[in-house]
């Protein structure tokens, strides 16, 4: 596939490269069974423990990236080509909201990521960051979780999933930060949830009553996001 793209008037070259960004990352362990009637069948969802399976409620603030400065929220499965019990596992990305639409373009003509356009308010305190997401004048979800921490992260490559026009695709990609912290358990971390049906989906996976698993901070995220493989 190119690794040139004409957006809204302007070439974008992979790899897109992030420069600086703030991210927090709420993890959930959830019904295998349950998260596979949302994913896509081209995919089977990592069991990481017995009928189980992990979601991660993600709230990014893009400052310095190649496709500009938006906000973004992501729910994430981890998962395998169907079929490919040996496949490495990855991410797959299931909702993407953005408040740009250059990047929401972007997004999803180049990887496939389900992005859109909505209202995404972003805030911090001294000690934790909200994230508020109104999806078609419907609230959505606020996801309140801990910030804080000194941990470094080298840039390490991964591994996602993704469907182009029907078929499944990998992207490579990569991650590091600084001044990062994980908070075991759901201290500190507060999810309410609204009326719109992304709410739903989180409901049927048995959210908000779930304990998280984990929340991580990283208030200098980098990396790249890299060349799509049909599989």
């Amino acid at each position: 596939m190119s690794n040139h793209y004409e957006i809204q008037g302007q070439t974008v070259k992979l790899p897109v490269e992030v420069r600086d960004a703030s991210s927090g990352t709420v993890m959930y362990r959830v019904d295998r069974q349950a998260a596979c009637r949302i994913i896509p069948p081209e995919f089977e969802a990592d069991e990481s423990a017995p009928g189980q399976t992990q979601l991660c409620l993600v709230m990014v603030d893009y400052r310095d990236n190649d496709l500009g400065d938006y906000n973004e929220v992501g729910v994430v499965f981890f998962v395998r080509p169907k079929g490919q019990p040996e496949a490495e596992i990855g991410t797959y990305i299931h909702r993407l909201p953005v408040n740009q639409s250059f990047t929401q373009q972007a997004g999803l003509e180049i990887w496939g990521f389900p992005k859109t356009v909505e209202e995404i308010d972003f805030s911090v305190s001294e000690n934790s960051a909200t994230c508020v997401l109104t999806m078609g004048g419907e609230h959505a979800l606020t996801l309140t979780l801990p910030r804080g921490g000194d941990a470094e992260t080298a840039e390490t490559p991964a591994v996602g999933y993704t469907l182009i026009e029907g078929s499944p695709h990998r992207i490579a990609f990569s991650r590091g930060g600084k001044q990062e912290g994980t908070h075991p358990g759901g201290d500190g971390v507060s999810l309410e949830l609204g009326s719109h049906p992304m709410a739903d989906e989180l409901r049927s996976l048995g959210l908000p009553d779930l304990p998280p698993l984990l929340s991580s901070w990283s208030e200098h995220f980098f990396g790249t996001f890299g060349e799509v493989e049909k599989l």
